[in-house]
């Protein structure tokens, strides 16, 4: 799989916790099936998988841990914790089963919007971060939290786009451009991205990664939406690696000659 990339996108990894890592797509799995797991793996190309503590019991007739290939990075989550003391103990206990750092910090006290509660999480990560997870924060985006956030330890921001499983795209996108310009970690943006078109946006924007569940869980064929997924994320990375175009605010700008020549004939004299 690795070989199929072409050599300048193989070039171009990312750093997380002193592992690094060639695919900018993770596979949130909380809507998992051996078909969705197989086509992150095989065509969206993920390196990263989230597992909640529930789907990975010892000998339960549904572990998804049977499922996941060696070489992919295990990410747990604290899926169902509702304050930072529940997060911590699922973390810890998560690391036990999945002889993993990585940690995906979920706190969600809100039931019907099911949006997490950055004051929480921020004590979870302080916590965790001291000993010595990879802590990896899925939060509301908001400046002032993802540098209390970073200040604590986290080795990278994760805000949501939009309510999660909502597949309602970038709704927040001017908030998660001011967290790629201001903080210095990783953004990978979570949560609500319904498209391979928002997830190219969020690249686009200069996002590190971007995670999605939903959008391919709910496909009508999953491997060819983990494929799109994929090339999606790999175009917009490399359009903001070239450097985007200006934008005109307002007027046009000819983009040819001729355009200037049949200008130059109105202005002419009869």
């Amino acid at each position: 799989m690795d070989a199929a990339l072409p050599a300048a996108q193989d070039a171009d990894t990312w750093t997380l916790g002193g592992k690094s890592f060639h695919s900018r797509f993770i596979l949130g799995s909380g809507k998992y099936s051996l078909a969705l797991i197989r086509a992150a793996v095989e065509n969206a190309a993920a390196q990263i998988i989230t597992v909640a503590l529930r789907r990975t019991n010892p000998g339960g007739m549904d572990n998804i841990l049977d499922y996941i290939p060696p070489g992919v990075t295990l990410l747990p989550n604290t899926s169902g914790a509702r304050s930072a003391s529940e997060a911590i103990r699922i973390a810890r206990i998560a690391r036990e089963i999945c002889r993993s750092d990585f940690v995906k910090i979920e706190v969600i006290r809100d039931t019907k919007y099911l949006l997490p509660d950055n004051a929480e999480t921020i004590r979870a990560t302080e916590t965790l971060a001291r000993e010595g997870f990879i802590v990896m924060p899925y939060m509301f985006p908001d400046l002032n939290a993802a540098r209390d956030l970073v200040n604590a330890g986290a080795s990278c921001v994760m805000p949501l786009a939009a309510p999660i499983g909502s597949n309602r795209g970038l709704c927040a996108r001017d908030f998660i451009r001011i967290l790629i310009d201001e903080i210095s970690v990783p953004i990978i943006v979570d949560a609500g991205i319904g498209k391979p078109s928002q997830a190219c946006e969020v690249m686009e924007l200069g996002a590190a990664a971007v995670m999605a569940n939903t959008a391919i869980a709910t496909a009508g064929d999953i491997p060819r939406m983990a494929e799109a997924f994929r090339q999606a994320i790999r175009g917009g990375r490399a359009a903001f690696l070239a450097g985007l175009g200006r934008i005109l605010e307002s007027g046009a700008d000819p983009s040819s000659p001729l355009t200037g020549f049949l200008h130059e004939q109105e202005a002419a004299p009869a």
